[in-house]
């Protein structure tokens, strides 16, 4: 989801634009988001590195799917979540990303159980958990960014989702939603 932003949103929510992705730690958050920087360059910077969710919009209303939103992330348990290596969807798109090992049936589980009630699911491709590096780059920066993060490593607990919406050519967070029920702001 380009252009996520860290700050609450103020101005009221709309149907048409809705993401609920996993953030990252902040420290991992910085060295990857260095990285994306390294070959996209530095306007790369703003936008937070993340794993997708859902990226569409809601059915009904806002407040049906905040509340959708809310209902999963209580039934969900935290999970370890590692990023392995790299792969590519090229070239039927043109994005290099990191593996997501352990996690990626928990990420796919919670994206079914997200579209499962009044969210719908916008991209024209399938659902699968990754983290994205380089994006619609030259060649020689794609295959660069796939050979120099092909023996990344990390892992961490996914604790939470971000509920967000899209407004004024960014995506602000709206609630950032605990693993287990408790909402964090």
């Amino acid at each position: 989801m380009p252009g996520i932003g860290q700050s609450g949103a103020t101005a009221a929510p709309h149907t048409d634009s809705l993401g609920v992705v996993i953030s990252l730690p902040p420290s991992l958050a910085e060295v990857l988001g260095e990285k994306r920087a390294m070959y996209a360059g530095p306007g790369t910077a703003v936008v937070a590195p993340h794993i997708t969710l859902v990226s569409g919009r809601a059915w009904e209303s806002w407040t049906a799917a905040e509340e959708h939103v809310r209902k999963v992330a209580a039934e969900f348990v935290p999970f370890k979540l590692s990023l392995r290596g790299t792969g590519t969807f090229e070239p039927v798109s043109p994005v290099v990303f990191l593996n997501v090992d352990d996690g990626a049936a928990d990420c796919a589980a919670l994206h079914a159980k997200l579209l499962e009630g009044p969210l719908e699911h916008l991209l024209e491709f399938s659902f699968h958990p990754h983290l994205t590096i380089a994006h619609a780059l030259d060649a020689d920066t794609m295959a660069r960014a796939k050979a120099e993060m092909v023996d990344f490593e990390a892992e961490f607990e996914v604790t939470s989702i971000g509920l967000f919406d899209y407004i004024e050519g960014t995506w602000a967070l709206r609630e950032e939603l605990s693993l287990g029920g408790t909402t964090r702001t």
